[in-house]
C-alpha cells in the first residue's frame, strides 16, 4: 500500500508517522508512506499555499492550485490513485470498516487541510471520499 500525505507542514507530521506503529510499518515496507511538501508545488517566490476564502469570512483556506498540481504530479509519478481523502474537522467520521476498507487499496492520497480548511473547488474536484 502506497499512502501520499499533500501537507504544508511536512516537518510537523514527520516525527510522529516515523515513531510508533506507522514507523515500524514505514520500516517494515509494510507501508509506503510519503509526505509530500505543498510549498514545493506554489508557484510563487514566497511559496505561498493559503489565501482568504473566495466568498469572505474568516481564517484562511489552502489554496487550489498548489494542491491540483501536487495531485497532478503524484498521479503522473506513480500507481494509480485509489482514493484521494480529505483530512478535515467536518470530514466523515473515520470507522473501523472503513479503515479496513481502505487497507485493501492500493493508494491513497490524503491532503491535510490546515488553516479553516481547503477551497471548496479542492473538494468538489478531487476529494473522492
Amino acid at each position: 500500500m502506497r499512502i501520499d500525505l499533500v501537507t504544508a507542514v511536512p516537518e510537523l507530521v514527520e516525527g510522529p508517522l516515523a515513531a510508533s506503529i506507522v514507523g515500524r510499518a514505514r520500516s517494515s515496507d509494510t507501508v509506503d508512506l510519503r509526505i509530500v511538501d505543498l510549498r514545493d508545488f506554489a508557484t510563487d517566490r514566497h511559496r505561498k499555499v493559503d489565501d482568504y476564502a473566495f466568498g469572505g469570512g474568516a481564517g484562511m483556506v489552502l489554496k487550489p492550485e498548489p494542491l491540483f498540481a501536487a495531485v497532478d504530479h503524484l498521479a503522473a509519478s506513480g500507481p494509480q490513485i485509489d482514493e484521494i481523502i480529505l483530512l478535515a474537522p467536518d470530514a466523515p467520521v473515520l470507522t473501523q470498516s472503513t479503515a479496513n476498507a481502505l487497507s485493501l487499496i492500493g493508494r491513497i492520497v490524503l491532503i491535510a487541510g490546515h488553516y479553516k480548511g481547503v477551497d471548496q473547488r479542492v473538494r468538489d474536484t478531487l476529494v473522492t471520499r
